[in-house]
C-alpha cells in the first residue's frame, strides 16, 4: 500500500470523527446545554491540559494499559495450546465445547464480584477479569483455525515425516494464527469493557476509576475526557498493531494478495 493510499485510508477514518467533534462544538453552546448535562469541547480540553500537567492523566491510562497487557498475554498464553489442542482432539473438543460456550457468556464483567472476593480489590481482581474477557475468545477462534487447516495437508506434512513437533510448529500453528490474531483482536475490545468496568469497583488508579470519581462531583468533562482516551488507545493499538498484524498473518499465509 503506497503512501497515498495510507494517507486517503487515514483521512477516511478520521473525518466521522472530526465530523462529530464539530457538531459537539456547535450544538452545545447554541443550545446552550448545561456543564453538569453534557460538557462543551473546551472543557473537556481544558480537564485534558489539566490531566498532563499534574500528570493524572498519564498515570491512570499508564495503569489501564498496563492491565490490560498483562491480563491479555497471559490470556493468549494460556488459550492458544488449549484451542490447538481441542483443534487435533476431537474428543477433547467434544468434551470442552459446551464448558466454552456456556462460559464465553460469563466471560468479563460477570466475573466482577467474584473476582473481588478471590483475588481482592486491586490489581488481581482486574487482570483476572481482563483475562476471562479476552481468554475464551482466543481459545475459540483458534479452535476454528485448527479446524480450517485442510486434512490432505496434515496428512502430506506426516508423509514427508514431520513429527509432533513440526506438525504443530510448521502446520497447526502457522495455518491457525490468522484466526488467533482476529481473537485476540476481538477479545481486546472485550478487555476494555470489562477494565473499565472493573476499575469503576476494584481499584483506585485507572481510567475508569477516574470516570468513577469524576461522576461524583459532576465533573462531565472529565467523563467526557476519560470516555476519548479509552477509545483514542483503543483505535491506536488496533489501528497501529492488530490491524496490520492481522493483514500480515493473512497475507503470508495465503488468504489474500498483498
Amino acid at each position: 500500500m503506497g503512501a497515498g493510499n495510507r494517507l486517503a485510508g487515514a483521512l477516511t477514518f478520521v473525518m466521522p470523527l472530526a465530523a462529530l467533534v464539530l457538531i459537539w462544538a456547535v450544538v452545545v453552546p447554541a443550545f446552550q446545554v448545561r456543564p453538569q448535562i453534557f460538557p462543551s469541547v473546551a472543557a473537556v480540553i481544558g480537564a485534558g491540559l489539566a490531566g498532563l500537567r499534574d500528570g493524572s492523566l498519564l498515570t491512570h491510562a499508564a495503569t489501564s494499559l498496563a492491565r490490560v497487557a498483562i491480563g491479555t498475554v497471559l490470556a493468549v498464553l494460556v488459550a492458544v495450546p488449549l484451542g490447538i489442542l481441542m483443534g487435533i482432539s476431537r474428543g477433547l473438543s467434544a468434551f470442552l465445547t459446551p464448558l466454552l460456550r456456556f462460559f464465553s457468556v460469563l466471560a468479563g464483567i460477570a466475573w466482577i464480584p467474584i473476582a473481588t472476593l478471590w483475588f481482592g480489590y486491586g490489581f488481581g481482581a482486574i487482570v483476572f477479569v481482563i483475562f476471562n474477557a479476552v481468554f475464551f475468545v482466543v481459545v475459540y477462534n483458534t479452535l476454528l483455525g485448527v479446524s480450517t487447516i485442510p486434512m490432505p495437508l496434515r496428512h502430506a506434512a506426516a508423509s514427508l515425516g514431520a513429527g509432533r513437533r513440526a506438525m504443530l510448529s510448521d502446520v497447526l500453528l502457522p495455518g491457525a494464527l490468522p484466526n488467533i490474531v482476529t481473537g485476540i483482536r476481538t477479545g481486546l475490545g472485550f478487555a476494555w469493557r470489562g477494565l473499565i468496568a472493573a476499575e469503576m469497583i476494584a481499584t483506585n488508579v485507572g481510567l475508569g476509576y477516574m470516570l468513577f470519581v469524576a461522576r461524583d462531583f459532576y465533573q462531565t468533562e472529565v467523563i467526557v475526557l476519560g470516555m476519548i482516551v479509552i477509545g483514542a488507545l483503543w483505535l491506536s493499538i488496533d489501528r497501529l498493531l492488530l490491524a496490520p498484524l492481522e493483514r500480515a498473518t493473512i497475507e503470508r499465509w495465503g488468504l489474500v494478495r498483498a
